[in-house]
């Protein structure tokens, strides 16, 4: 009785059993089995020269595939492993901005006599003057487009001949006879059109575009924001130089938030899968930020010997301190990751410092206030004195509205002077509110109980 596979990792044993074997036909039987994404995955998990075996194996049909769809650095290790002739054959069945992708991250000397060999190198060779993280770097530049003054009848027999295995759209941007880009039409309008009527009457005007040179986010949210399935490219003169479409910018989507949640956490952001990260490569994206952090924390220490005759007259103020620096803490991350999304979405801009600014201090004095009450009958439920339960709360109020400001501000800051917002959030916000909220604590009991 056959053995249902239910899941990849069933599947992955069983193609590392064959090749332990020298059976390569049942491992390439096992792979043929999962859909191209599953076996991109597959892949990823075997041996580099297995790799090479197994895509050297298959059709380069779908070995361009599963390189489309394995992770950039992964591919282009396995494709510099690959014989020059073998490799070409594969790449000539890709996509020109996958092509140019793969191509990109190989050595260039390699990857010149690549393009040397490819039957597409005239597509492909464009895109590779783009920066991978650009419109032009993301775009295709196999796409259709209509001539504004072709009859409807002519656009359609156009879309007939078009290659099916290029990208599919539902819509088609409209050009004049130098490629300047006039519009777009919706394929139903194509169909519900006369057949003598021309395209550039009833096309839509009004069609969003990106230059080639803009960052590759700003082609996401674009899309995002608009609905868009494709999103056509252009130089400086609007002539549409290729389309990006809504398949590419899922892959940015995920990438930048992957980037954004590492970064959040206080560590620089894997450029690959983390299982296929070295330990080393892994310590190296971490330490970095974490000395970092470990010396800003001095501060906290420098705060403590500061107040040291404080703490020896009173020592019950430092009952209080995890609970004073942990909320001001929390309250600056709050506010960090608020401005950072909002940055992100275009939802303020530099301009906007001031009102952000006041708009998070009134609700860091609401939440103070609340905090503060509840930090009073903390306090008191402690046994504490109300002289030390009244400068906890006003200290509970201050650090609150303090963390709130400077959580507004800092990331603000940060995409003024072109640096990622997300590092000023998460630890580096709690370290920084650590130290300073310490001083506003020492500095009000000093006022009230010191005297």
């Amino acid at each position: 009785m056959a053995v249902q596979i239910q899941n990849i990792d069933e599947i992955l044993e069983l193609v590392r059993t064959a090749l332990e074997n020298n059976d390569l036909d049942a491992a390439l039987t096992y792979i043929q089995k999962l859909r191209t994404p599953d076996q991109a995955d597959l892949l990823e998990e075997l041996e580099d020269a297995d790799q090479t075996i197994i895509l050297s194996s298959l059709t380069p049909e779908n070995s361009a595939d599963i390189l489309e769809y394995m992770d950039e650095i992964e591919a282009a290790d396995v494709a510099e492993s690959m014989p020059m002739e073998q490799l070409a054959r594969i790449i000539n069945e890709m996509e020109a901005d996958e092509a140019a992708d793969l191509l990109g991250d190989l050595a260039p000397e390699k990857a010149h006599l690549l393009l040397s060999r490819l039957e597409d190198a005239g597509e492909i060779q464009p895109l590779l003057i783009h920066p991978d993280d650009s419109a032009g770097g993301l775009m295709t530049s196999e796409f259709l487009v209509l001539l504004e003054d072709m009859t409807c009848a002519e656009a359609l027999n156009a879309i007939r001949q078009w290659n099916p295995e290029q990208e599919d759209f539902t819509y088609f941007f409209v050009v004049d006879h130098q490629r300047h880009l006039r519009g777009v039409v919706h394929l139903l309008r194509l169909v519900s059109c006369a057949p003598t009527q021309r395209v550039g009457k009833i096309m839509d005007t009004d069609v969003v575009s990106i230059p080639a040179g803009a960052d590759q986010e700003e082609a996401a949210r674009l899309m995002s924001r608009y609905d868009l399935l494709a999103l056509p490219v252009v130089n400086e003169e609007h002539v549409i130089v290729g389309v990006i479409t809504v398949d590419d910018v899922l892959e940015v989507v995920e990438d930048e938030a992957t980037e954004d949640i590492q970064r959040l956490g206080g560590a620089e952001p894997l450029d690959q899968p983390y299982l296929l990260t070295s330990i080393w490569k892994v310590f190296k994206t971490r330490i970095g930020w974490l000395m970092l952090l470990f010396l800003t924390e001095t501060l906290t220490g420098t705060v403590l010997r500061y107040f040291e005759d404080e703490l020896s007259q009173v020592v019950a103020l430092s009952f209080f301190i995890p609970l004073l620096i942990g909320t001001g803490g929390n309250a600056g991350s709050q506010t960090t990751s608020t401005i950072i999304r909002a940055l992100a979405l275009q939802e303020i801009t530099l301009n906007d410092a001031l009102h952000a600014l006041w708009h998070e201090l009134r609700t860091g004095a609401l939440l103070g206030i609340a905090m503060a009450t509840i930090g009073y009958v903390r306090a008191l439920t402690w046994g504490t004195s109300p002289t030390l339960a009244i400068t906890v709360a006003l200290a509970l109020f201050t650090i609150v509205v303090w963390a709130n400001g400077l959580g507004s501000l800092l990331p603000i800051l940060a995409t003024a002077m072109k640096i990622d917002p997300t590092v000023v959030s998460g630890p580096v916000m709690s370290t920084l509110v650590d130290a300073t909220g310490l001083f506003i604590y020492f500095t009000i009991a000093r006022f009230i109980m010191l005297r």
